[in-house]
């Protein structure tokens, strides 16, 4: 029987917190792999994915960069993510069309803000994931500590199959616990053959071998018989039972090493091999036809094309259209259909990607992730699909922008240049908002952070050789209710010669409950005094009065609007004098309600050396933080707190100067909370 091709084929995203290492394990893949033949490192900006000139100045990935190697007779599809909480967004759009990942834990932090984040992310895409503890050979390193911290914040089921030989310094392999065998690298790197387990591990090993043996049984029914029957698991069925567990995520299987040192990384790889599914492994992609109707399609080369466009750049080469195939073929020069845009496009050629470089393929099947060039309309999310036989697929979520800056030009002259780069940008990231402000008349920025703006005016300035102005960061404010009205009523008339509008609506405002944001409608209308079709106007229109609230014009958040009576005309009722009715009466409602003026704040972790501990807080309180627990490991203090966004621009400079600098911290949004009065 012929094996189908697309079980040799893994699509998996490198997931981590910002230095965790997780560059450095793309690099480890890639010279393991022979796709490289040097080891490209993170400090010496020589690696193969983080190419933008940005990424190697500042140390850190920016951009997700593709790359494609292959590994024991299977082609893996890499997507490098980064790690920054600016740039979740990235993540978002690559967990949307990965089948697998990687996440990468540092040895001594164990579980860190992004790190949670990004697994949060996985979660909402259902992607299975291994973990791979990395940064073995650190002071301080401990698997055991970096699995409880697993097992604490993520995943109630880590399944350590190996353990490290040696510590810290000392690090030279691992005990693989499947095949009870001794993993050892050389000094340089170099993988050794397999060997025995040294003497003086063996008990450890048995012990460990056990409660592997014994967890893996409570969580798999067939292991669970075999365990009964048997007293223990054979190599095969314990295999299997994880491969089972990690495509259910029912457990995590962790493996451990140290990227920097090259030791642990072809382990890894058998292991994504082993446990990771293929595009046939996971479930059908859905979408929708042109008539509404929810479709399946399946891992099937020979099926009509559906495929999502998840990341667009722009090249000095051309316009790049990343592109995971679901189903189907794409061949050269031909056409296919932007279900997105509803257009027709026409490839014009197919790329293998391998971060900032290209080789040129005739095709592309299903299960392929690969770079196009032709597309004019797509964007991120844009689905394209056979014309014969569209199916639109659903795209990545865009996150909310968080913080706002505005920008000019230098020189009057270059206006028209700099607006055109920022659509450029804002088409090439979806989570960057252009707008002009309607009362200064200013060019408006809005991202995900401090750091995701100036990354983005930093690359206009580069790319386009364009001075460029840009203002004091605002942050993204919103009103909610904190004590609503019932009964209010309005009456929307108009008679302006022609046919009239009429249309009177009775609401209840109240606030949603605390956990709970965003926007809920219902009607207890009933006789049919309201018509359901101006029902829906109604909600429509109480839609359109969220984008402003009373308070400052922020949109508003948080509150449930139940329509509760009202009367039509019988000539001169319509949805749209409904809609305006909506609209209008929900704004004088808001007025009449308590409102409560929202800021976004933030989780973070300050990293100082104990006798920085008392500055830090004494500077964490001035800026109206909220201190919610430290602990001291490996000579240092970890500062947990909830701050306003507001409050931490310019704070890395700040942090460095209180503490010589060494000191660190990262965070990551965890919504809203009232903001003082202005």
């Amino acid at each position: 029987m012929r094996t189908d091709p697309l079980t040799t084929v893994r699509n998996l995203g490198i997931l981590a917190h910002v230095d965790a290492g997780k560059t450095t394990v793309t690099e480890r893949i890639l010279y393991a792999t022979g796709t490289t033949h040097r080891r490209g490192e993170v400090h010496d900006g020589t690696t193969v994915t983080d190419f933008d000139p940005q990424e190697r100045d500042r140390g850190i990935t920016i951009f997700s960069a593709a790359v494609s190697c292959a590994w024991q007779g299977h082609r893996i599809n890499l997507i490098d993510t980064p790690g920054h909480v600016d740039f979740a967004d990235e993540v978002e759009r690559s967990l949307r069309v990965l089948d697998g990942a990687v996440a990468v834990f540092d040895a001594v932090a164990g579980v860190e803000p992004q790190s949670e984040a990004v697994w949060r992310q996985a979660d909402r895409h259902g992607v299975p994931r291994i973990a791979f503890v990395n940064k073995m050979d650190r002071p301080g390193a401990r698997l055991d500590d970096a699995v409880a911290s697993l097992r604490g914040r993520l995943h109630p089921a880590p399944l350590a199959v190996q353990f490290p030989i040696g510590a810290e310094d000392t690090f030279t392999g691992v005990v693989d616990l499947l095949r009870m065998r001794a993993l050892t690298w050389t000094d340089e790197g170099e993988a050794r053959d397999p060997g025995p387990v040294p003497d003086e591990l063996r008990e450890e090993t048995h012990r460990r071998r056990r409660l592997l043996e014994e967890t893996v049984a409570e969580l798999h029914p067939r292991a669970l018989e075999e365990f009964c029957a048997a007293g223990s698991l054979g190599t095969g069925t314990l295999e299997s039972a994880l491969r089972d567990l990690t495509r259910s995520g029912d457990a995590v299987v962790v493996l451990c090493g140290s990227a920097y040192r090259n030791r642990g990384i072809e382990p890894l790889l058998d292991a994504v091999l082993a446990y990771l599914p293929s595009p046939l492994d996971v479930p059908p992609v859905r979408g929708t036809d042109d008539d509404g109707r929810e479709r399946e399609r399946a891992a099937d080369r020979s099926a009509p094309l559906a495929a999502l466009a998840f990341k667009v750049t722009a090249t000095a080469t051309g316009r790049l259209t990343y592109l995971r195939l679901y189903a189907g073929t794409i061949e050269k020069g031909d056409t296919v259909w932007d279900a997105t845009a509803r257009r027709t496009e026409r490839i014009g050629r197919i790329l293998r990607v391998r971060a900032d470089r290209h080789a040129p393929l005739d095709r592309a099947v299903a299960g392929d992730i690969v770079a196009v060039v032709g597309p004019k309309s797509a964007r991120a999310g844009s689905t394209l699909c056979a014309p014969d036989d569209p199916l639109l697929l659903e795209p990545p979520g865009v996150a909310e922008p968080v913080v706002s800056v505005a920008v000019e030009a230098s020189r009057g002259t270059d206006t028209g240049r700099l607006a055109a780069a920022l659509a450029r940008i804002a088409e090439e990231d979806p989570s960057l908002v252009v707008r002009t402000d309607p009362e200064t008349g200013q060019t408006v920025l809005s991202g995900m952070g401090e750091l995701h703006l100036e990354v983005a005016v930093e690359k206009i300035r580069r790319e386009h050789g364009m001075g460029v102005g840009v203002g004091r960061p605002r942050v993204s404010h919103r009103e909610t209710v904190a004590r609503g009205v019932s009964g209010f009523v309005y009456r929307h008339v108009k008679q302006d010669g022609g046919a009239g509008q009429f249309a009177h609506v009775v609401l209840d405002v109240e606030p949603l409950p605390s956990a709970e944001s965003g926007f809920t409608f219902r009607s207890t209308v009933t006789g049919g005094r309201v018509p359901q079709e101006y029902v829906r106007a109604v909600e429509a229109g109480c839609r359109d009065a969220l984008a402003e609230g009373p308070l400052g014009g922020d949109p508003v958040t948080g509150l449930r609007v139940t329509l509760t009576g009202g009367s039509t005309h019988v000539k001169d009722s319509s949805d749209t004098a409904f809609r305006t009715a909506g609209r209008l009466g929900l704004r004088d409602a808001l007025r009449a309600c308590g409102m409560v003026r929202l800021e976004p704040v933030v989780e973070v972790s300050v990293t100082v050396p104990e006798d920085a501990v008392g500055g830090v807080l004494g500077d964490l309180a001035a800026r109206r933080g909220r201190v919610t627990g430290s602990v001291t490991r490996a000579g240092a203090t970890v500062v947990t707190a909830t701050v306003p966004l507001a409050e931490l621009f310019g704070y890395a400079t700040r942090l460095r100067s209180r503490t010589r600098g060494r000191g660190t911290f990262t965070g990551r949004p965890t919504g809203y909370a009232p903001a003082p009065p202005r």
